[in-house]
């Protein structure tokens, strides 16, 4: 046997012998797919004399590789700081992709970015129009362009950075481009926080954003402090802030104001929310938590139903948000949300995935329980172009126990049949098309349907 082939086979059982015990659950010496674009990645950065290849100095472009001998390219790649934008576009590609394995290496891709930049831009231009048609209210129509910048800044060596998102809002409606009204900035900062490594887990503080139960209960900024942390199976969240969602805010992202009211919740609140997840494995994963909202605002009318009025008679009545010591409020007289929550995702095979969430706020006369359950095929990838994914499903959220739900499809007070679609055209744009058809549940009498259907186009930078 020769030296080489001797080496060769010494090094391939080292390999076998560690894909086997180290790297068990994550296998880096697992062959990357004969038709990955990552191929053509490195082809393009070894033709523009950007990397080498193996790390013998040579690059067999017709060989299948590891995804271990692909990240060792990619670190070297990474260490180069004198390359055209194109490429630079390429290696960050290449590392957000083998991002586990550069890991393994020892390779920390965040440190690497801040060698080449201090300050990284990232952001978006969005353009949204949707229709809403209500029985028991009236319709609304949104037309808007939305153009955001968000900027990380590194702090020295320390790990932490500084983050903002800054928005640009047009309305295509009108002459006026202001967020609401024409007296109004059209720019506006609506996070600026600080993140960095603190007690063994991640800190934020700030205006930051808060998101709880996949979007179900909670999503929206806070001004206050955030905590994760644990391991990739076991991760608890704890936050703790001041939340404001204003008539401006609101009519920002498209809530519909009915008669000049809002149709969801206007609050002014402290918020406190505690989250656990739990990730066994690449199919299940679950979550639970607890949201409370402290010293709600006095009640805002959130529109009307049908029943007695105080002089006997038979007509419309106000129906309103939590507020504090009102009877006439959902709430009671409890002037606190206490909300707790749980939920997951199951995937039965790479095309196919189950997602449900559940929420009841226990501090609620009525409309006090929330929940979505959706069946998901495939899934939209921005930077895999023609990729796709659509969903279906059903949701019932009550009014008092979402105030800040994720969705663009159905809103709180609402239940009905959900289903949407994502498209890829090209790499960094995604085109979403959403339908929502149901009730206006908070309507308790008379006509309550209602329909919305949805459409954006995002262009990711």
């Amino acid at each position: 046997m020769s030296k080489k082939t001797l080496v060769s086979a010494i090094t391939a059982a080292l390999v076998v012998g560690a894909a086997s015990t180290t790297f068990a659950a994550a296998n880096p010496f697992s062959d990357v797919p004969a038709d990955s674009w990552a191929y053509d990645a490195v082809s393009t950065l070894a033709a523009d004399g950007v990397i080498d290849g193996y790390p013998d100095g040579t690059y067999k472009g017709q060989n299948t590789m590891t995804r271990y001998e692909m990240a060792q390219i990619v670190a070297r790649a990474m260490a180069k700081t004198d390359i055209d934008k194109a490429d630079k576009a390429l290696v960050d590609k290449l590392a957000a992709e083998f991002a586990e394995e550069l890991d393994n290496l020892g390779v920390r891709v965040a440190d690497l970015e801040k060698k080449s930049d201090n300050v990284k831009w990232g952001g978006e231009l969005r353009y949204r129009y949707y229709d809403a048609d209500h029985d028991a209210g009236e319709d609304t129509t949104y037309n808007r362009i939305m153009f955001r910048l968000m900027p990380k800044a590194y702090i020295g060596e320390s790990g932490w950075t500084a983050n903002a998102r800054i928005n640009y809002s047009l309305d295509m409606g009108s002459s006026n481009n202001a967020g609401f009204d024409a007296t109004d900035n059209d720019a506006s900062v609506d996070l600026a926080y600080v993140e960095g490594p603190l007690f063994g887990g991640t800190v934020q503080a700030g205006r930051l954003p808060a998101f709880t139960a996949t979007g179900l209960v909670f999503d929206d900024r806070i001004d206050g402090v955030q905590y994760k942390g644990g391991s990739d199976v076991f991760k608890t969240t704890v936050t703790a802030g001041r939340y404001r969602n204003d008539l401006e805010e609101a009519w920002i992202n498209g809530t519909n104001l009915g008669d000049g009211f809002l149709s969801d919740s206007d609050i002014t609140t402290d918020f406190y929310g505690i989250q656990f997840d739990y990730t066994p494995n690449d199919k299940l994963a679950l979550n639970a938590g607890y949201n409370v909202l402290s010293g709600l605002d006095d009640p805002v009318r959130v529109g009307h139903t049908w029943g007695e009025l105080p002089d006997g008679t038979w007509g419309k009545l106000p129906v309103y948000t939590a507020g504090s010591g009102i009877d006439r409020t959902t709430y009671g007289d409890d002037d606190d949300a206490q909300i707790w929550y749980l939920g997951g995702s199951y995937k039965f095979n790479n095309s196919l995935a189950l997602q449900a969430e559940y929420a009841q706020n226990t501090s609620a006369d009525k409309y006090d329980d929330a929940w979505r359950a959706t069946l998901n095929y495939k899934g939209a990838d921005v930077s895999d172009a023609g990729s796709w994914g659509m969903y279906a499903g059903y949701a019932d959220l009550g009014l008092n126990s979402v105030p800040a739900p994720t969705y663009d499809d159905v809103s709180g007070g609402q239940k009905g049949f959900v289903a949407g679609v994502q498209y890829v055209p090209a790499e960094n744009i995604l085109a979403t098309v959403q339908y929502f058809t149901g009730e206006d549940d908070y309507v308790e009498h008379g006509d309550n349907d209602a329909e919305k259907i949805f459409s954006q186009i995002e262009f990711f930078f």
